[in-house]
């Protein structure tokens, strides 16, 4: 490694370990973000220079470098633009911390803070899906087969809750509570808030049947996701979760061409609520569901609750959706998942 590659990594390091938590006070979700974005990053750098990662430095990153990326996030990753201005401040965060701790990286600063985000288009529609379609899209992984049952469960319990795909990542165990007379999770929202959010009794079984797979040895506080890294048990990354859904959203093209393209997490936030919304729920409980108001930060009390809020979900929730009446199969045969090392950023 030369001195300059070392450099480049020393200030990420320095940025994820002491920069972010330490004297910003970043949340670990906001760390996490970043570390996401900077791996990314990296993977892009080695395939489109032909760069080892004891290449990359500074110097090999233009202007044009970035600008290609952040086109690969759109048009192969399928990203969204607001995703794709995201992962540019993350990006502009990091160089200018780095042009502060060496003057020399300045002009990299400048060069990055010259690329404009991407203008939003002013009447975007909300790309959703019918309930008919939602049937297809579950109906795609194989529950014969472990991950892929772990997966129909996420996608369940995607739609079901109407959390954002963090959100659901940052569930542990011990916010599940299925014993409550109203079942229901704890979602940890933007700025740290948090909402109570009902659960449906078909979710609640499908739950049962997850933890008896993934989780016969666990503890409280184990993330209800997870992938296995030298034995831990670490939070599965938003990135496995997009592959996964990409992919089931392919494959539900090929028999029925209402799937939309490039089916991701946040499709199924909104959803969920479009359908809550023309069965009757109001726009006040919805946007509380959601945790779009200001919530306080408890855990016994919200805006609505608990009761309330599965009362009105159940009714608006139509006696043909899948989510009522899929049938659970559970009868998997082990497949271990292998994990990417991430170049000492996880």
């Amino acid at each position: 490694m030369t001195e300059s590659n070392v450099l480049f990594f020393q200030l990420i390091r320095d940025f994820l370990t002491i920069y972010l938590p330490k004297q910003k006070s970043a949340s670990a979700h906001t760390i996490k973000s970043y570390k996401i974005v900077l791996n990314l990053f990296i993977d892009y750098t080695k395939e489109a220079l032909s760069c080892p990662i004891t290449e990359i430095q500074f110097e090999v990153i233009t202007r044009s470098h970035i600008e290609g990326f952040l086109e690969w996030l759109e048009n192969h990753r399928g990203c969204s633009i607001s995703t794709r201005n995201q992962r540019l401040a993350s990006l502009r965060s990091f160089y200018s911390y780095a042009a502060g701790r060496d003057i020399t990286l300045v002009s990299y600063f400048q060069e990055i803070e010259k690329i404009p985000l991407k203008q939003l288009e002013k009447s975007r529609e909300i790309k959703h899906f019918s309930e008919e379609v939602l049937k297809v899209i579950l109906g795609i992984p194989n529950q014969q087969n472990k991950r892929e049952f772990r997966n129909l469960f996420f996608m369940i319990l995607l739609y079901d809750t109407g959390a954002r795909n963090q959100e659901l990542l940052h569930i542990r165990l011990k916010d599940m509570n299925i014993k409550a007379k109203e079942p229901y999770v704890i979602l940890f929202g933007k700025g740290r808030k948090t909402r109570l959010v009902p659960l449906m009794a078909k979710t609640v079984e499908h739950y049962e049947k997850y933890l008896r797979i993934y989780h016969s040895d666990s503890i409280d506080d184990d993330f209800l996701f997870y992938t296995l890294r030298k034995g831990n048990k670490g939070s599965m990354s938003p990135d496995n979760t997009e592959k996964f859904i990409k992919r089931y959203g392919q494959l539900a093209q090929e028999t029925n061409h209402h799937v939309p393209e490039n089916l991701h997490p946040h499709m199924f936030r909104h959803s969920r609520s479009i359908h809550l919304y023309r069965n009757g729920m109001s726009l006040p409980l919805l946007s509380e569901w959601l945790g779009h108001s200001q919530l306080e930060s408890t855990l016994v009390y919200a805006y609505a609750d608990t009761k309330m809020k599965q009362e009105a979900i159940a009714k608006a929730t139509s006696a043909l959706n899948p989510i009522k009446t899929a049938q659970v199969s559970v009868n998997w045969q082990e497949d271990e998942e292998t994990i990417k090392k991430l170049y000492g950023l996880i």
